[in-house]
C-alpha cells in the first residue's frame, strides 16, 4: 500500500513549438516566463478560443512531465481543433525555471500559476480572431481555472478531473484509502501548517508533502476552497470526472456539481485522470500515464466540444 501512495504523490508533486503534420501551431510567450502554443483551425470566421490549464508538478503545454509522457493535453487540443475549437496551452512555470536553473521549490506559490492563468487570459482578450474564451482546468488546474474564470471576459469554465475539497483534505481522504496509517499523523500536520504556517512533526513517509521547501506552497493552495470558488461562477460550468481517475475520485466532482447546481456533470465511464480508456484495473492505470501514443478518449472530445458551441 505504502508504495502505491507513493506513486500518487509522485503524481502531484513530481520534482520551442511543438508541431504536428496535421496542425497549425504557433509558439507564443505571453511573458518572459509563459511560453505555449496556440492552436488554431484554418478559417476565416471568428472561433472560440479554450485556454487549457495543467495539473500539478512541472507540467509542460502537452501534459507532460519528466519521465511520465502522454500527451494528454496536446491529444486534446488536436480533438478540439478538429471540432472547430483554438486552444492555447502552455508550460508551467516551473517547467522554464528548471530548464534555466532558476527553480527553487521554496519560493513556489499557488497564487503565481493563478497569476499566469490570468496573464494567458488578458492575453488574448482583445484577439479579434476568438468569439470568445473558454477556460478549462486539469486537476490542479481546475481550482487555477475556476478563480480565472471569474475574469469578466471569460465565457465558460471547464473542470476535468478536479478536486472538490481543499487539498489537505482531499489528501488526507486518499491516504485513509491507501495508507491509513498516515491518515491521523498527516491530518495533524495540516492543521499545524493552516494554524502556525509551519508542520514540524510529520511523519518522514510524507515529506514529500511537508519537507519544509514544499510547506509555503501547500499553505497557499490550502487557502482555496473549490466550492467557494466554483459558486462565484454566473457562467455555464461543465465539470467531468472519469470512473477509473485513481486520483481524483467521481465524489470530488459531486462535490462541485452540489456548490454549482446549476452546472452540467459528466462521469465518464472507463476514463482515468489523464483522459484514457482503462478497461482493466491499477496496473495498466499507472502505465497509461506512460503510453505517448495512447489517444484520448473520444467522447471527451465530444462532451467538451458540445458544450463550448452549444451554451
Amino acid at each position: 500500500m505504502i508504495k502505491k501512495w507513493s506513486f500518487l504523490l509522485i503524481l502531484f508533486f513530481i520534482s520551442s513549438t511543438i508541431k504536428s503534420q496535421s496542425f497549425n501551431t504557433d509558439s507564443i510567450s505571453v511573458n518572459s516566463i509563459i511560453n505555449g502554443s496556440l492552436l488554431i483551425p484554418s478559417n476565416t470566421k471568428k472561433i472560440p478560443l479554450a485556454i487549457i490549464i495543467q495539473g500539478s508538478g512541472p507540467t509542460d503545454r502537452d501534459g507532460n512531465q519528466t519521465n511520465l509522457k502522454n500527451n494528454s493535453l496536446k491529444f486534446l487540443a488536436e480533438g478540439l481543433n478538429k471540432n472547430n475549437i483554438a486552444t492555447f496551452r502552455y508550460d508551467k512555470r516551473l517547467v522554464k525555471l528548471i530548464l534555466e536553473g532558476n527553480f527553487n521549490e521554496s519560493d513556489i506559490d499557488f497564487n503565481d500559476f493563478i497569476s499566469d492563468s490570468k496573464a494567458v487570459s488578458n492575453y488574448f482578450k482583445n484577439d479579434n480572431r476568438f468569439s470568445e474564451i473558454i477556460i478549462i482546468g486539469h486537476s490542479q488546474g481546475s481550482l487555477v481555472g475556476m478563480i480565472t474564470a471569474q475574469e469578466k471576459h471569460i465565457t465558460k469554465f471547464i473542470s476535468i478531473g478536479g478536486a472538490g475539497q481543499e487539498i489537505d483534505d482531499v489528501i488526507v481522504n486518499q491516504l485513509e484509502k491507501q495508507s491509513p496509517a498516515l491518515k491521523d499523523n498527516a491530518r495533524q500536520s495540516f492543521d499545524d501548517l493552516r494554524v502556525n504556517g509551519v508542520s514540524q512533526n510529520y511523519s518522514t513517509q510524507l515529506a514529500a508533502i511537508f519537507r519544509p521547501s514544499l510547506q509555503n506552497f501547500m499553505f497557499s493552495w490550502m487557502q482555496y476552497n473549490p466550492q467557494i470558488e466554483i459558486a462565484k461562477l454566473t457562467i455555464p460550468v461543465l465539470i467531468i470526472n472519469g470512473d477509473k481517475d485513481i486520483q481524483v475520485q467521481v465524489s470530488e466532482a459531486e462535490l462541485l456539481k452540489n456548490a454549482s447546481p446549476t452546472s452540467q456533470l459528466e462521469i465518464i465511464p472507463l476514463m482515468n485522470h489523464i483522459f484514457k480508456e482503462i478497461k482493466g484495473e491499477y496496473l495498466e492505470n499507472i502505465q497509461s500515464y506512460n503510453k505517448e501514443n495512447l489517444p484520448v478518449m473520444p467522447v471527451l472530445i465530444e462532451t467538451v466540444s458540445d458544450f463550448i458551441l452549444n451554451n
